[in-house]
């Protein structure tokens, strides 16, 4: 369930690149009308006041929004003005491209992602790059980590509810036969699982590790696996169980200790706000017994706090 609040009665779009045009004249930028508008606008009608705005001023929306903006508050409105699949393609571009590639942000969404949403961003991402995804993948991971990724990129998996409960039987016991029961650990049956199993059936793999054999499927692979590939098993596995759970845990590690990742932050409220963050928020408080908007605004401050809580929307 989103948290995005858009009013109930809106202004036209070429209304709003009106309105956002004039927040940018003069000396400085009207960041707080800025954020009342693009804050308040899906995916969709952004798309239509980016439209309107080239029409109007002969201009890309988002090249002025980048001139005028900076910091974290820049980065984060230049990945919001984005659709899903195009704002996936840029995370992990930058994230598995830069000078020091960012693996476990690039980690963190290949595993979270849906394998529809994965397969068209796939699409996205050579048209953007003219690059495929899986060679950037090649050139810039390792071991098996990089195969983990390769076969979750590539694997067309089911996406329904239903399992086979012998399929699931065979797949818990190869697991432990794989990890736990043996000295050493067969990386290829995880990854083989892991990356061909539907939510529905990995989920249920799951349940049926820990009724048979005494212990959780996401200890075993804490305790056979390590590094990335760790990561990147238990992410997929949490996210097959409860995606909201897994992204409030990512949340409140992005702000634990000394300093917040603001990268980790922005990636997560950004992607989620139109999809499932205000489970994400439940999650949050049921787990740190705290609401997820105090503890942004603990974390962040001026315009970029503002309109990362107005992503996040209501405090509850």
């Amino acid at each position: 369930m989103a948290s995005l609040i858009i009013p109930p009665v809106l202004t036209s779009p070429r209304d709003d690149a009106a309105l956002l045009h004039k927040a940018f004249k003069g000396f400085g930028c009207d960041t707080a009308a800025v954020i009342n508008i693009l804050a308040h606008r899906d995916t969709a009608q952004r798309g239509l006041i980016k439209q309107e705005y080239r029409v109007m001023y002969s201009e890309e929306l988002i090249n002025r929004l980048s001139k005028e903006l900076s910091g974290d508050n820049k980065k984060a409105f230049l990945l919001w003005m984005h659709d899903p699949a195009v704002r996936d393609g840029t995370i992990v571009r930058q994230a598995l491209s830069g000078v020091v590639a960012d693996l476990r942000a690039a980690t963190e969404v290949i595993c979270s992602r849906t394998p529809s949403q994965i397969q068209y961003f796939k699409q996205v991402y050579y048209t953007m790059n003219k690059v495929y995804l899986e060679h950037d993948i090649e050139s810039r991971t390792s071991d098996d980590h990089k195969k983990l990724l390769l076969a979750y990129v590539r694997t067309v998996r089911y996406e329904g509810p239903e399992v086979d409960n012998v399929m699931v039987e065979r797949d818990a016991k190869a697991l432990y036969k794989a990890g736990e029961k043996r000295w050493g650990t067969d990386e290829k049956i995880f990854i083989r699982i892991f990356s061909e199993s539907s939510t529905a059936h990995l989920a249920a793999v799951s349940y049926v590790y820990k009724s048979k054999y005494k212990n959780k499927l996401r200890t075993a692979v804490k305790k056979e696996t390590s590094g990335l590939f760790r990561f990147g098993l238990l992410s997929i596995l949490r996210c097959a169980k409860n995606p909201a759970s897994y992204f409030a845990k990512q949340l409140h590690k992005a702000m634990k200790g000394l300093g917040t990742n603001d990268a980790a932050l922005i990636r997560i409220i950004v992607t989620r706000a139109e999809i499932d963050m205000q489970y994400i928020k439940a999650e949050y408080r049921k787990k740190y017994k705290k609401s997820l908007n105090d503890a942004v605004y603990s974390e962040t401050s001026g315009n970029y706090r503002t309109f990362l809580l107005c992503l996040l929307g209501p405090n509850y």
